[in-house]
């Protein structure tokens, strides 16, 4: 199983904490079940450094194991924010290149 971090991007308009919110991340996160790896946590307050494009807010992040990137995709499309006019970025987590120190 390889591990995919999701970096989600909010709607323009989505409010932290909500109750109706956190029943719809609760239930996604239960329906993934041994594919969180790290359910990661939700973003307070960001900004951008350099050219991030036109990209909605960063809502937060979670690790997830799949069998590869269509698999990952697919759990994704269950995020609250996908509809919502929000998405998830899905991307495959590799080893640095050897030799090299992350830090």
């Amino acid at each position: 199983m390889a591990t995919f971090v999701f970096t989600y991007r909010a709607p323009q308009d989505y409010t932290l904490g909500t109750p109706e919110g956190i029943a719809a991340w609760s239930s996604w996160f239960d329906s993934m079940g041994a594919h969180v790896a790290d359910a990661g946590k939700p973003v307070a307050e960001s900004t951008t450094v350099g050219d991030c494009g036109d990209i909605r807010p960063l809502g937060g992040y979670s690790l997830i194991t799949a069998g590869d990137i269509d698999e990952a995709v697919a759990l994704a499309k269950g995020c609250p924010f996908v509809g919502q006019g929000g998405g998830v970025e899905v991307g495959r987590l590799a080893d640095p290149p050897s030799g090299r120190n992350p830090a």
